[in-house]
């Protein structure tokens, strides 16, 4: 084969690669091996559009894993699939058809748009495949699902009948969080939070019979639903009128006034109006004082109510407001906590309509203990004060979705009978009298069977029986209630088995965002401007900056795709590994990117000039252990530490530091170090033929080593240059040799990287060799020191002067190869006593290091010190004549005298000093 180009062009090895990885079977996993198994099931991406870089963050760390196991001799499957996700497509898909069309999703029947549904899902899901496979992912693509595949659906159905038997589901009139845009029911998680200005406005509610209460409210249109109004029954202010009734404003209706201790008196008046209908509170007071409910809203979040009918509640709120006239009797500002949907953006509303909801205070116990017991470690476990909290303040779960892309709800009715039924199709027996409800299952209930439903449940595989449960799961914290959670539920609910021993929570990425403050607002920096930040020109004074969650709108957005275009995937792996500590936020930096698209560039020479200084080398005949020098010992001990290390880091998921270890063993420790002290044996300039032949073949134990701790980072660069050392080695076998040849020998008789073993610790680290080596490095730092004092160019030979103790510069004479290849030193002088003319020192332990001016510098030293004279000369002269001068002594103070004469005495001993520094040059 011939040598390796001189650059490093991703484009010519990753789909090669990936390719021969596909078609040789690697990712694929056997449910019969005799291997320990390790599964993880991919969270999955949303068939709705591209991969974002959270997905890329998620999949490049579940890969590591599955790689790193896979190499370990695990048998490791990684799970691939995609989710319906409910509402996202089906507003993606009706917002395309709107434009292409002109027609809502309810002018088709509901096959026709499930038809156009299907026809993204296959279009977009073909996309999302292609970005993972350019990722590097090593997904089993032979046990690829879908959320909505046959599989997945029997798992569905089968789940919700056992649930529906036992009393664990059940429909009922319920207030839930509505979407008014995609018109229907939220679960409490779907629902993110802002807080807004607005106002409490104070109004006069009658009493019938004279008088009236004040009531506050932020959302006076609600007032037409009102069906009571409620003060706590110890408020001595209104103890008297519990039981008596208003006349409700606008509408004439007649309601009571009752007692309840969900009334806070300190909040406005202490009087409150009670809207079961339109609000969680007042819900549960009125179940609990048998109080009627009103809707006053319909589907699309518009009035229908008496006059104000077909008004948004905005629109009706203003009107209900003028009418009121002197009835309000005081308007405040008010700082609101909205609820608005995470899809849509809509603000929420509280609305009661008919939905089936899974009782939740079931599995509340098992969900506690689950984590507290350690049957599921959170990682970090910070997070376990969260998850209590939650699982803490559980309410029951709404699981019935207004939609018609998802698992339609299996529950047929006929009057008031029903029937729940888990088989395809409709239920046998029944006529066309029995209608199917046509609602559709949240979206997050099947994803809560996704690690066993991949694995064939309902049925009895092989893959449940050998995978089940799987090893751990990585994803975002921001869904450790949406999904996480959920997962244990049902894992422990179904299978009577945690869903996995293990869940990561990455932190979510932050882009930076610039902008600058215009008159007309907030006006942010367009592409090419941003990246010239991101790389580090600095901002205008004008431009702001901070890091904030990705958004299209603050252009902050990075596209994986666009990054493995400039940088390769290898280098965007690296840099989003080496960002994943355990913080819950992300800030994704572009000049890490540059930065490992370099490191890729040094991994490829690195391996470039090991691989053209092998001539002749023969590994199977191993290492002569009594030939390793200082050096060898050290790099070997430094590799028993980092392998002991990066597989440690992967144990506990702290993936930054893998990547930084990975990075410095390869840059500093074996290139800048190692290499350059090899370059004088390889190149025949120091040592014997034996001593040459030991280091190259130590060379290719080091370069096989890490390249495999490194391939489930960065598995292209890795899998191009292993495959090419393999081929220039020839054939090998195992010999009766050292145990790294042994290693390294069988790594090499793999077929690829993929399949290689992962480097294990051999031997044990040598804490005194890297003492002594290190010592070694310090004289080293300390001469590039002398050298960068004396402003000698890297070219610059010069000689060294070590001057003690022959017990204490023996360290150095044994090692001195070291000093002359770090440094461009061509002679090294021992002495006791320090030589007459040097130009520059430094003291390291009991060891004095001295460098003697070089030709070419003493013509300008002489030049530079002569000046100094000149300049310490005429100031002498000027201060022996102030001194002589002896009506100035007899005036000036006595310390201005002392100072001048310690001043004569300092350049009398600098120019004595330059006189004897001119004389040795």
């Amino acid at each position: 084969m011939s040598e390796l180009p001189k650059a490093f062009d991703p484009k010519l090895v990753e789909e090669k690669w990936y390719s021969f990885w596909e078609e040789g079977g690697y990712f694929r996993a056997d449910p019969h091996s005799k291997k320990d198994p390790y599964c993880i099931v991919i969270p999955p991406p949303n068939v709705t559009g591209v991969l974002h870089m959270g997905h890329a963050l998620v999949d490049t760390l579940q890969d590591i894993l599955i790689r790193w196991k896979r190499m370990l001799g695990f048998e490791a499957l990684w799970i691939p699939g995609t989710d319906h996700a409910g509402i996202a497509t089906q507003t993606v898909v009706e917002r395309n058809l709107f434009l292409k069309t002109g027609k809502r999703r309810k002018d088709f029947e509901r096959e026709e748009f499930l038809s156009h549904v299907w026809a993204w899902k296959e279009q977009c899901e073909g996309q999302i495949l292609g970005q993972l496979k350019k990722l590097g992912c090593s997904c089993d693509w032979s046990r690829l699902r879908f959320t909505m595949d046959e599989g997945c659906n029997k798992a569905v159905r089968t789940v919700f009948k056992k649930m529906f038997d036992e009393g664990l589901i059940y429909r009922g009139d319920y207030l839930v969080n509505w979407d008014p845009v995609t018109q229907t029911a939220l679960s409490d998680d779907e629902v993110e939070h802002e807080e807004r200005d607005s106002y409490l406005w104070h109004i006069r509610y009658p009493i019938v019979g004279g008088g009236h209460v004040i009531i506050a409210t932020t959302r006076p249109e609600t007032m037409l639903g009102d069906t009571a109004v409620a003060v706590h029954p110890s408020d001595e202010r209104y103890l008297h009128l519990i039981g008596k009734e208003i006349e409700l404003p606008l509408t004439g209706r007649i309601i009571p006034i009752i007692g309840d201790a969900f009334v806070d008196p300190a909040f406005g008046s202490g009087v409150v109006k009670i809207t079961p209908a339109h609000d969680f509170n007042d819900f549960d007071v009125a179940r609990r004082n048998d109080l009627p409910m009103i809707n006053i809203m319909t589907p699309d979040g518009k009035v229908k109510v008496g006059g104000y009918s077909g008004m948004t509640m905005e629109e009706a709120r203003a009107e209900v407001l003028k009418d009121l006239g002197d009835l309000v009797v005081k308007k405040e500002p008010h700082k609101l906590r909205v609820g608005v949907s995470y899809r849509s953006k809509a603000v929420i509303q509280p609305y009661l309509s008919k939905q089936w909801f899974i009782n939740m205070g079931h599995f509340k116990s098992k969900l506690i203990s689950a984590v507290k017991d350690g049957r599921v470690r959170l990682i970090p476990p910070h997070w376990e004060q969260t998850y209590f909290h939650w699982i803490e303040n559980l309410r029951d779960w709404c699981i019935s979705r207004q939609l018609w892309w998802g698992h339609r709800i299996p529950i047929w009715y006929k009057g008031d009978e029903v029937i729940c039924y888990d088989g395809e199709g409709d239920p046998p027996g029944i006529d066309s009298s029995w209608t199917q409800d046509p609602d559709v299952l949240d979206t997050w209930f099947s994803s809560a069977l996704w690690p066993f439903s991949t694995l064939g449940w309902p049925e009895k595989t092989d893959d449940l029986k050998k995978f089940y449960p799987t090893s751990v799961l990585v994803t975002g914290h921001d869904i450790l209630f949406f999904w996480v959670a959920r997962m244990i539920m049902m894992g422990e609910y179904v299978m009577h088995k945690i869903p996995f021993h293990e869940t990561f929570l990455h932190g979510l990425i932050y882009g930076k965002s610039y902008w600058r403050t215009t008159p007309q607002g907030v006006a942010y920096v367009g592409a090419e401007e941003k990246r010239k930040y991101d790389l580090g020109e600095p901002t205008p004074k004008d431009v702001e900056s901070k890091w904030e969650k990705m958004s299209k709108t603050k252009g902050n957005i990075i596209d994986p795709l666009e990054l493995i275009d400039t940088y390769g995937t290898d280098a965007m792996r690296f840099a989003l590994c080496s960002s994943v500590t355990h913080a819950r936020q992300i800030d994704l930096d572009l000049r890490r990117f540059e930065e490992y698209k370099n490191f890729a560039n040094k991994v490829w020479n690195g391996a470039r000039f090991v691989m053209m200084n092998l001539e002749g080398v023969k590994l199977s005949e191993g290492l002569n252990l009594k030939l390793l020098t200082l050096e060898d010992k050290w790099i070997l001990s430094l590799l028993h530490r980092t392998t002991q290390e990066i597989n440690q880091c992967l144990t506990d998921y702290t993936f930054d530091r893998a990547a930084t270890r990975a990075y410095e063993f390869y840059w500093n420790d074996f290139c800048a170090n190692y290499v350059e002290l090899v370059k004088p044996v390889l190149f025949g300039k120091a040592g014997t033929p034996e001593l040459k032949a030991n280091k190259q073949k130590l060379l290719v134990i080091l370069l096989c080593n890490a390249l495999r701790l490194m391939h489930p980072i960065s598995p292209f660069i890795t899998e191009e240059i292993f495959s090419r050392l393999k081929e220039q080695l020839g054939p090998l076998h195992i010999a009766n040799v050292d145990l790294h040849t042994q290693e390294t020998v069988t790594a090499l008789l793999s077929p690829a990287c993929i399949a290689a073993p992962y480097p294990k610790p051999i031997g044990s680290a040598q804490e005194k060799i890297e003492n002594l080596f290190n010592q070694m490095n310090e004289i080293v730092r300390q001469v590039r020191n002398i050298r960068a004092e004396m402003q000698l160019a890297p070219s610059e030979k010069t000689e060294l002067f070590v001057v003690g103790e022959p017990q204490d510069y023996k360290l150095v004479q044994e090692n001195e190869m070291i000093l002359t290849a770090l440094t461009q030193t061509t002679q090294v002088t021992y002495t006791e006593k320090e030589p007459a003319a040097f130009g520059a020192s430094a003291l390291v332990s009991s060891l004095k290091l001295m460098i003697p001016i070089p030709e070419s510098l003493k013509m300008r030293e002489k030049a530079r010190l002569e000046k100094e004279r000149e300049k310490l000369e005429k100031g002498l002269e000027s201060t022996k004549a102030k001194l002589s001068n002896e009506e100035f002594r007899s005036k000036a103070p006595s310390h201005v005298v002392e100072k001048l004469e310690e001043n004569l005495a300092q350049t009398q001993k600098q120019l004595s000093d330059i006189a004897e520094k001119l004389g040795q040059l």
